[in-house]
């Protein structure tokens, strides 16, 4: 057995080669399939739809805030990896007291890589971990600077909200040389009224297509408001 401790502070035993290993994480699905796993992957969530094939092949346990508890006991995972953010936290306390369960708390791209490197040690794919975290602080460098525009960063809409502090996101904006606007609000993700949202004169404002569906017509509507902002739709994967 190999003890560890997650991103949360959590210590736990899991073996040393997990081969029932349960994703509740989209993002973290896809980390295991680039670490050339498969077979070892006996669960994912509704949401992990990539790649397309495991989307359509892995037992889905359900989303990653309702997850069906009961099906996820059915498939006797020797390893259960999970999110703070992502997932309910009475729900995996309940799975915590069954099962070896890893949690990341990613805020910064630090803590990204960091992740990346105790995900591989995790299931034994530690050199791959390594190379890929290496590989991607070496890209981010390269990356250039956008300048320090005033930038709101929304993630849903009736109520809009936004990024605050403390949030990858914002994390990410900051490595690009953009100033969040919300960098001072007290909630991690503000709900904003679009008048306050004027008063702060954004520069630039993303919308994402997911958690919100944004589109198009959401840029027009926009554009009344702020049209001496850049408005654009980014994709939120």
């Amino acid at each position: 057995m190999l003890e560890v401790t997650d991103q949360m502070g959590s210590r736990l035993q899991v073996s040393k080669l997990p081969v029932r290993i349960i994703s509740l994480v989209p993002s973290q699905t896809e980390l295991l399939f680039d670490f050339g796993l498969d077979d070892e992957v006996v669960g994912i969530t509704k949401f992990c739809v990539h790649p397309e094939s495991w989307f359509k092949s892995k037992q889905r346990v359900g989303g990653t805030k309702q997850l069906n508890l009961d099906l996820i006991r059915s498939l006797n995972p020797d390893l259960i990896i999970g999110n703070k953010e992502e997932n309910d936290r009475e729900q995996i306390e309940t799975l915590q007291k069954e099962f070896p369960v890893w949690m990341s708390d990613v805020i910064t791209i630090d803590d990204a890589l960091e992740m990346i490197k105790q995900v591989g040690v995790l299931v034994g794919r530690e050199a791959a971990a390594l190379q890929m975290a290496s590989n991607i602080s070496q890209q981010f460098k390269s990356v250039p600077k956008l300048g320090q525009q005033r930038t709101a960063y929304f993630i849903w809409k009736d109520p809009w909200m936004a990024v605050g502090n403390n949030t990858y996101i914002s994390s990410i904006l900051e490595q690009l040389g953009l100033q969040n606007v919300f960098i001072k609000a007290k909630e991690r993700y503000p709900q904003i009224d679009l008048n306050q949202l004027q008063a702060l004169k954004p520069e630039l404002i993303l919308l994402p297509h997911e958690p919100f569906p944004f589109k198009a017509h959401h840029v027009t509507e926009l554009g009344k408001l702020f049209p001496r902002a850049r408005i654009k739709c980014v994709d939120g994967e």
